[in-house]
């Protein structure tokens, strides 16, 4: 599936108000740092749809 930048975007202001790492965030969603380094800097195209679902889990627990 295709990363969309809201997700990008999500991802990256929800871990700067929680003020955690890229570690971190891999720890709490289940989803390698490589992959979310990716995501993180817009180079991941497509991801598994089993990743985008554990961070929008992830996104939903921590509104």
């Amino acid at each position: 599936m295709k990363v969309t930048e809201d997700l990008t975007k999500a991802l990256g202001r929800k871990r700067g108000e929680l003020n955690i790492s890229v570690l971190e965030l891999a720890r709490q969603t289940g989803v390698s740092r490589w992959t979310l380094d990716k995501i993180l800097k817009n180079r991941a195209g497509n991801i598994n749809p089993t990743t985008l679902n554990k961070l929008n889990v992830w996104l939903y627990e921590h509104v």
